[in-house]
């Protein structure tokens, strides 16, 4: 009978590599390795505790892990806590290939950034800097505040909801993530919950009109009062979407901002705007 120790990383390590991945996954950043040395700097926990006593191996699974990795560093908390599963299974014997350890890293790490990027930056980012904004824009500091808490805990509480995910559930962990519409209807409601945020900003944060008027006889007719009685604030959607339109274009900021400011003069001249 094998009086072998089963070794199980305590829930110490698994919070230190947690954290040491949110926190500085994304500071090592380099054109040979992208997030490469971040990760290996998060799973450095792992191994100090698996292989305590073998410093060869704790050296070769440093080394395996100093490779080209890059992906969202929230969402993709899973794959970190599914390398740390798949670790701890190797440690202990069971048959897991090195290799594939590191091809399920290079096949989880785009369509987890896929994920990342939609939710968190197009979504989440936009969502809490609109708000941000709204308040800046009133002379109120309280929005940079919320800004940095709130973002804070939604990296926070997402990152570790998904590495906790990922190592109960091991490899199978994605493919539970992904089934069904889970991930799309999350997207979906935080897409509509954006929508509503940068319309409110939109209509309340921009101020075009136009003085222009008509006369007929003696009746003298002005533009603006009746665009606000067929739909208010009209030429803040103009404006809008003309901006959203350069951008689809591909003009960049720098040459939008421009246009807007040549824009306004003219138009402003003109005795338009």
């Amino acid at each position: 009978m094998s009086n072998t120790v089963k070794k199980t990383l305590s829930k110490t390590t698994l919070t230190k590599t947690w954290f040491s991945w949110i926190c500085f996954g994304q500071i090592c950043y380099n054109y040979e390795r992208m997030m490469g040395l971040g990760f290996t700097h998060s799973m450095s926990h792992v191994f100090q505790e698996l292989y305590s006593d073998d410093k060869e191996a704790l050296a070769d699974g440093l080394t395996r892990h100093l490779s080209f990795y890059n992906t969202e560093n929230t969402w993709g908390s899973i794959i970190a806590g599914i390398t740390a599963s798949l670790e701890e299974s190797k440690a202990n014997g069971e048959d897991v290939d090195v290799d594939g350890i590191s091809g399920l890293k290079t096949a989880l790490m785009g369509p987890m950034a896929g994920i990342g990027d939609s939710v968190t930056q197009a979504l989440v980012k936009v969502i809490l800097l609109a708000i941000a904004v709204d308040f800046a824009l009133q002379g109120n500091p309280i929005g940079v505040i919320i800004f940095v808490l709130a973002f804070s805990a939604y990296a926070l509480i997402v990152s570790r909801l998904m590495f906790n995910t990922g190592y109960k559930l091991g490899k199978n962990s994605v493919v539970q993530l992904l089934q069904g519409s889970r991930v799309k209807t999350v997207t979906q409601s935080l897409g509509a919950v954006g929508m509503m945020v940068l319309g409110a900003l939109v209509a309340s944060n921009l101020n075009i009109v136009t003085p222009l008027s008509f006369q007929i006889g003696e009746v003298v007719t002005e533009i603006q009062p009746m665009l606000d009685s067929i739909l208010p604030k009209f030429l803040n959607i103009v404006a809008f979407f003309s901006v959203y339109w350069t951008l689809k274009k591909g003009l960049k900021t720098n040459t939008i901002i421009i246009l807007i400011f040549a824009a306004a003069t003219f138009l402003s001249l003109l005795g338009i705007l």
